[in-house]
């Protein structure tokens, strides 16, 4: 390896380790990530909502790990089923077997951007997404309907997420619970929060998932917002459902941990890149010499023109004659089918025929051969003569 080479390579690994330690000691970016896990402490995890109200409940919050149709399916208890996620999507036997335990006089609350459309069937209700046409801002300002709870003023979720809202729903059935409302200069009120009786019980629907955040928790007075909506769930225990969460409650991977902590993160992609650079580099260094091996070449072409050679400058022309028609007799019986040992009309008709030769020509051909083997003394002119008018013969075809 020569000097250029070695500073060229040293330069460049030393661009990769600059690179890392500037990664490395960036300040972590804010993850977004909807989360709405009870130990998750990411803007839109949710362990604030989780603890505040397991402070106020004391014992009364059990978690739930399990499906709910497989918990249902147990010995459920009584209360409130509380589901929150960017999306819940129930299958219909689970569906059923919740509205049933709903209808003995429990409650299902249900905060998320998409409810499936077997529960949206159910309760007669349509979901839209909101997206202000000026800015595409899309930041709800949060109230509730009733006078008694309704707050003096609206309070805004500040960053850029969905937001869903109620665009029909069945009046008769439905009663509405609370708004959100959109846009700076034009006020847009939309429904984003109702409740439906279902036999003996009742279902809550919220379309607003991140008020129960911890970037909405922690700012400003937003947490008397969550305060007033849980004033429908005070009584009775609260079943909080861990099932359907988009955050993980477990590691997956082994490498979680190591993956988790920007530092260590890069400092095990360093390691992985120098082991590929030491293989490129070390091992093309000391890789042994693969010898090369020439394929064996084909001499008969060789050993062919020297014997004619032979037969030439010792003028025996006669002999290479027979060999030539041996070897177009040869060539008529591989390609064409034919049967050489009984040369007639019709030999000569199949031949031209196959050959796309004149007939005439193929008669005055195979008279010249007859000739020629006729003559044991031909000389040098009559034999190529004979060559030429073979040769002439089978380029006509192929």
């Amino acid at each position: 390896m020569n000097n250029t080479y070695k500073l060229a390579l040293g330069l460049f690994l030393l661009l990769i380790i600059s690179l890392v330690w500037l990664e490395s000691n960036e300040p972590d970016p804010v993850n977004w990530a909807p989360s709405y896990t009870n130990f998750d402490k990411i803007p839109l995890g949710t362990f604030v909502f989780y603890e505040s109200w397991k402070d106020r409940k004391m014992d009364q919050i059990e978690e739930i790990r399990i499906p709910p149709y497989e918990y249902l399916n147990s010995s459920p208890k009584s209360g409130t089923y509380f589901f929150l996620n960017n999306y819940v999507n129930f299958d219909d036997n689970e569906l059923d077997q919740i509205l049933n335990w709903v209808s003995e006089g429990n409650n299902l609350f249900v905060s998320a951007y998409d409810f499936g459309n077997n529960l949206a069937d159910t309760l007669g209700i349509e979901l839209a997404s909101y997206i202000e046409g000026e800015d595409f801002k899309s930041r709800p300002r949060l109230n509730l309907v009733n006078s008694e709870i309704k707050l003096e003023e609206e309070l805004e979720f500040d960053h850029d997420l969905p937001a869903v809202f109620f665009k029909k729903i069945d009046t008769t059935e439905n009663i509405v619970l609370g708004t959100a409302s959109f846009g700076e200069t034009k006020r847009d009120e939309k429904i984003n929060f109702l409740k439906t009786a279902f036999g003996e019980g009742q279902i809550f629907l919220h379309s607003t998932p991140q008020a129960f955040s911890n970037y909405f928790l922690l700012k400003n007075e937003n947490h008397r917002y969550n305060e007033a909506l849980l004033a429908y769930l005070d009584e009775g225990p609260v079943l909080w459902d861990s099932y359907y969460k988009s955050g993980k409650s477990f590691f997956s991977s082994p490498l979680y941990i190591l993956l988790n902590n920007r530092p260590l993160k890069w400092a095990y992609y360093f390691v992985l890149i120098s082991g590929i650079l030491f293989i490129l580099f070390e091992g093309k260094r000391r890789q042994r010499t693969i010898p090369v091996v020439e394929p064996t070449e084909n001499k008969s072409y060789e050993f062919t023109r020297t014997i004619s050679q032979l037969y030439v400058e010792k003028g025996k022309f006669y002999e290479l004659g027979i060999k030539k028609i041996s070897i177009f007799m040869e060539q008529i019986r591989s390609k064409y089918r034919l049967d050489t040992s009984q040369i007639n009309d019709q030999f000569y008709k199949d031949l031209s025929e196959k050959s796309e030769n004149n007939i005439d020509e193929t008669k005055k051909l195979f008279e010249r051969i007859f000739n020629f083997q006729e003559r044991p003394y031909s000389d040098k002119k009559s034999f190529f003569e004979l060559a030429k008018h073979i040769n002439t013969f089978k380029r006509k075809h192929g």
